[in-house]
């Protein structure tokens, strides 16, 4: 692959905060209708979207599209391509990289406290683009400075203060300017916002090729609705394998067919060395260690890279409906 360039964001790119800020203000509004909670931790605003208030599918898709920073179109609908599980969650945006890599990915890591009441969580959504402390955002030449900071955290509890009061410290806002959006990984609204990421781990994993960033052009995606489980390394497992086994993404690029070509050929989950078992399984057998998981494995089951300037679309990559029947199906007394 080429290297990477120089910056890939030009200065006239958007504010994610501001384009996300009234997504977060009529998500807060209709939270009654939406089974979330709000509340007021530390001076910041809380939505609870599957702690003690249960959500939704409507909340999830939601908390989806603010989690791209208002750039991103999360639909949920039919016409899935597996016949037992025919309800999808399809993803676009014409922002890909400042969607999916400067808002959606959840790169940064949110510690503090130790022993049992330490707190840990991978914060997304735009905040993380006003905080700007990952290395990501100096290679991407992009910093917000919206007026206000959301995060979408995966997570069953409500962040500590000592926490908000250093990502306020860090935002260089007060935190009554932060929003944090709680999305328990067992929750409805916590498996839509998971699997809305089809596209981001594609884009996460074009970065880690080091194919050229700003060469991705639009990016579209989809993955089948997972059904809920209550444990937690269930719900992981499944909203994984959604994606490692039932995504699909098209990515349209610039630039030579050979690089597109090759892109495609990288670009699947089935690359991985890791590939061929459940989600569940794999982070089993390496003891739980999330890191030593390969990090090639993190891709779509399937991808689709055409290649503008010549009009030609390289595919790689499966579909693999029994994996996915394995994985959505283990605990049903079918393991």
């Amino acid at each position: 692959m080429p290297p990477h360039d120089a910056t890939v964001l030009s200065r006239d790119c958007p504010s994610v905060g501001r384009l996300a800020a009234p997504l977060v203000a009529r998500l807060i509004e209709d939270a009654p209708a939406l089974r979330l909670g709000v509340s007021r931790a530390a001076g910041a605003t809380i939505v609870d979207a599957g702690i003690d208030h249960a959500g939704g599918l409507e909340a999830g898709r939601r908390i989806a599209e603010l989690c791209m920073g208002g750039l991103g179109q999360v639909t949920l609908t039919g016409g899935s391509p597996f016949s037992e599980w025919p309800f999808q969650v399809s993803v676009h945006t014409a922002s890909p990289v400042l969607a999916c890599l400067a808002s959606q990915y959840a790169g940064w890591s949110l510690s503090f406290g130790e022993g049992r009441e330490a707190y840990f969580a991978m914060a997304s959504g735009p905040g993380r683009a006003r905080a700007a402390k990952e290395a990501l955002f100096e290679e991407l030449g992009y910093r917000d400075e919206a007026e206000n900071a959301c995060f979408v955290l995966e997570t069953d509890r409500v962040p500590p203060a000592g926490l908000i009061d250093k990502v306020a410290a860090d935002c260089r806002l007060a935190p009554e300017r932060l929003t944090f959006v709680l999305t328990p990984t067992t929750s409805l609204a916590g498996t839509v916002q998971i699997v809305s990421r089809v596209l981001e781990v594609a884009l996460h994993k074009v970065h880690e090729l080091r194919f050229p960033l700003g060469r991705v052009v639009d990016g579209i995606g989809r993955a089948p609705l997972p059904p809920p489980v209550p444990d937690f390394l269930g719900a992981m497992g499944r909203t994984n394998d959604a994606i490692l086994f039932g995504g699909e993404v098209q990515l349209f690029v610039t630039g030579p067919d050979g690089e597109a070509a090759e892109l495609a050929q990288r670009l699947p989950s089935s690359a991985s060395r890791d590939y061929g078992r459940p989600f569940k399984e794999v982070f089993a057998t390496v003891g739980g260690d999330f890191y030593a998981i390969d990090p090639m494995l993190f891709s779509p089951a399937k991808v689709l890279v055409s290649a503008l300037e010549s009009g030609r679309t390289f595919t790689a990559g499966l579909l693999d409906p029994a994996l996915l029947e394995r994985s959505f199906m283990s605990g049903n007394g079918q393991d």
